[in-house]
């Protein structure tokens, strides 16, 4: 066994190796800082920035007025059973999953400080909200990328569908700590009881509106500057690595297992990529060799988008560093959600494949395989009707439960 010493004394060196390393090739290579510099600018202030900055006010603003209250009462039923976390993690998931990356790990945080959510909770949370939004997938993907806005359809479906999956698994992740208790039992229907704790807490924050808003602006502009320098700074890592040629033994081993897996070794280098920013991976995956069948560049663009980058885990790990979440669980979960995507990718791209070559204003799926004709607005409301349904059975549950404990109490009395 290592010393403890000696283990911190070797990560110090380790750390400190690369930072100099990392200072050697600025000072060599000035010209490429800058412009890979630039590049990263250029994605922050005319995608990054003007895609989150409404999310982040609307959010801090709904949560200054309850609305976190109001869905951890309504949704108690739904997210417990399901994936072990407080109602509050609805809303949560559902702007993480509006918004992308990072806000589910910014939310996160926030509930934790609030104490709305245990830690483990919290990492529960983290791994299945942090995700890529439909504005990259769509918009920057399959349209900037593939130039196929159908693409987007098969990399959202596979992407989200594997971050339920993860949710559900990460469930299981067993800790030490009590959860936190669910909401103290009240009288009445259950939307008067989200109203009530949504008044409630609104009187606890206390703030005007005109405090909200401006509190609420200088905290999503202070976070976009803080994930703007990420951008940047993992923009020019990415272009000088692979610059100096460091990269190419790491291309050679994922070449390796690539054909290990019957996938061209061409697409080594988008993974190597991607491992660090998830924008220019996909980017250097869609423009590949043109040869190379339009599977195995989607099942690798699944891939990095679940897998995330280091540049959005050093952004979460950032979020996070103020509240006692741990980044492990996160990490691992990113492993698990990129594989799954890529695996998903490729059981359901013979149902899209002959709708790729056409983009169509509404994407025909199943109409190879059912007389229903089901659009994708059919799909999406599919999915919504059985959430819905979920959700109500979970309630009608939870509420028979509760009456029936109430009169077992008032029996034995």
């Amino acid at each position: 066994m290592i010393p403890s010493l000696l283990r911190s004394q070797m990560k110090t060196i380790f750390l400190a190796s690369i930072t100099f390393f990392i200072a050697v090739i600025l000072v060599l290579y000035p010209e490429q800082a800058v412009k890979s510099s630039l590049r990263g600018l250029h994605i922050w202030w005319d995608v990054v920035f003007p895609a989150l900055l409404p999310f982040f006010i609307t959010a801090e603003m709904m949560m200054g007025f309850g609305v976190v209250h109001f869905l951890g009462v309504l949704l108690e039923p739904l997210m417990r059973p399901l994936f072990r976390v407080p109602g509050a993690g609805a809303f949560v998931m559902s702007v993480g999953l509006i918004s992308g990356n990072p806000m589910g790990a910014k939310l996160t945080a926030r509930l934790r400080e609030q104490k709305l959510i245990s830690r483990e909770e919290g990492e529960r949370l983290i791994c299945f909200t942090s995700t890529a939004g439909p504005l990259f997938i769509f918009g920057a993907v399959a349209v900037g990328f593939f130039e196929n806005k159908s693409i987007g359809l098969i990399l959202a479906v596979a992407h989200y569908v594997s971050t339920i999956i993860v949710g559900f698994v990460m469930r299981f992740y067993e800790s030490q700590a009590p959860p936190t208790p669910p909401p103290a039992k009240r009288k009445g229907f259950i939307l008067s009881r989200a109203i009530s704790a949504m008044h409630r807490a609104r009187l606890q924050d206390g703030r005007t509106l005109g405090q909200l808003i401006g509190q609420s602006v200088t905290s999503a502009i202070q976070t976009l500057l803080l994930i703007g320098g990420f951008v940047m700074m993992f923009s020019v890592l990415t272009h000088l690595i692979n610059y100096v040629g460091v990269t190419g033994p790491f291309i050679r081993a994922i070449a390796q297992m690539l054909v290990f897996f019957s996938f061209p070794a061409e697409l080594s280098e988008s993974i190597l990529v991607g491992l660090f920013e998830i924008t220019v991976g996909s980017q250097v995956a869609s423009t590949t060799d043109p040869s190379i069948p339009l599977l195995f560049k989607l099942a690798i663009v699944s891939l990095i988008i679940g897998w995330n980058g280091l540049s959005i885990h050093a952004q979460v790990a950032s979020m996070i560093s103020r509240s006692d979440i741990r980044y492990y669980p996160y990490f691992a979960a990113k492993i698990l959600h990129g594989f799954l995507a890529a695996f998903i990718t490729v059981l359901i791209y013979p149902l899209f494949e002959p709708y790729l070559q056409q983009t169509p204003a509404i994407i025909s799926v199943f109409r190879p395989y059912s007389a229903w004709f089901l659009s994708l607005w059919d799909i999406l409301q599919g999915f919504a009707i059985a959430v819905s349904l979920i959700w109500f059975v979970a309630l009608i549950y939870q509420e028979f439960k509760e009456l029936t404990n109430s009169y077992r109490y008032n029996k034995t009395r």
